[in-house]
C-alpha cells in the first residue's frame, strides 16, 4: 500500500528506512494466516467479514511461494468451546446475549463456521493451531509461540482476517516476543477500507514492516535442503 508521506517520513526517521528487510530466509520464515475460516469469510454468518474473500487467492500466492520455498505455514483458527467461562467479560459485558449464543455455537471445534474456507489451499504438511482469544500469542491462547520457536522461526508474515483485530494483535504480541513482524497488505482484510488503513498506518508507525505479497515473495531466500522445516 502506498502511505502518506508523513507517516513514511515518521517511520524513516526512526528506523532509517522504510522497509527494514532485504531478503527473508525462508528457513526461518513462517506465513501465519489468522481466522480464515467459514465463520469469518462466507456469506450469513455473524463473524462475515466480507472482503476476506478477496484475499484468499493472495493468501494461497503467499502460501505457495514460502512453502516452495522451505518456510512454515501455519493455519490460525479459532475456536468458541466453552469461552463464555474463559472469555466470560467478552461473552457477557462486549456481546449482547444474543450475539454471544451465536458465536459460542457456530465457532465450535465441531461447527461447519470453524472450517478453514474450502478454496483455501492448506496441505497436510502445514501447521494448524486452535486459539481462545484474538491475539494467538496471548497467554493462554494457543500453542502457536512454542511451535514456531522449535521450527528456529524468527520472522513472520501475518495474513487473515480481520486485519486490526485477531491479525493485529497477534502480530503486535509477536512483535513484544522478538519475531521480526511484518503485516502483508493485500492478504489482509478488514470489514471497512479505513480500519484495514489505520491498522496498517499504526502497524508501521510503531511496530513492523508492511509488505505486499509480491514484495514479500521478492525477498525470499530458499532454504536449503538442510535446513527446510520437518
Amino acid at each position: 500500500m502506498e502511505f502518506p508521506q508523513w507517516v513514511k517520513d515518521r517511520v524513516v526517521a526512526r528506523q532509517g528506512c522504510l522497509h527494514p528487510y532485504d531478503e527473508l530466509p525462508a528457513a526461518r520464515l513462517a506465513v501465519v494466516v489468522v481466522d480464515m475460516q467459514q465463520y469469518f469469510t462466507l456469506p450469513g454468518y455473524q463473524g462475515e467479514c466480507a472482503p476476506a474473500r478477496e484475499i484468499i487467492a493472495p493468501i494461497n500466492r503467499l502460501c505457495g511461494a514460502v512453502r516452495a520455498a522451505g518456510g512454515t505455514i501455519v493455519w490460525v483458527q479459532t475456536a468458541s468451546d466453552n469461552a463464555d467461562a474463559f472469555w466470560s467479560h467478552h461473552h457477557r459485558v462486549m456481546l449482547t446475549p444474543e450475539r454471544s449464543a451465536t458465536r459460542l455455537e457456530t465457532l465450535r471445534r465441531d461447527s461447519p463456521g470453524f472450517a478453514l474456507h474450502p478454496d483455501l489451499h492448506a496441505h497436510e504438511s502445514d501447521l494448524r493451531v486452535v486459539k481462545r482469544f484474538y491475539s494467538a500469542m496471548a497467554p493462554g491462547s494457543s500453542e502457536l509461540e512454542p511451535l514456531l520457536r522449535g521450527r528456529g522461526v524468527d520472522t513472520l508474515l501475518i495474513a487473515g482476517t480481520v486485519t486490526n483485530v485477531c491479525c493485529e494483535s497477534t502480530a503486535r504480541d509477536a512483535m513484544m516476543r522478538d519475531f521480526r513482524s511484518i503485516m502483508v497488505d493485500d492478504a489482509l482484510a478488514a470489514v471497512t477500507p479505513a480500519e484495514h488503513e489505520h491498522a496498517l498506518h499504526g502497524w508501521i508507525l510503531f511496530f513492523g514492516d508492511v509488505l505486499s505479497v509480491d514484495e514479500a515473495t521478492a525477498r525470499l531466500r530458499p532454504a536449503r535442503p538442510a535446513e527446510k522445516a520437518a
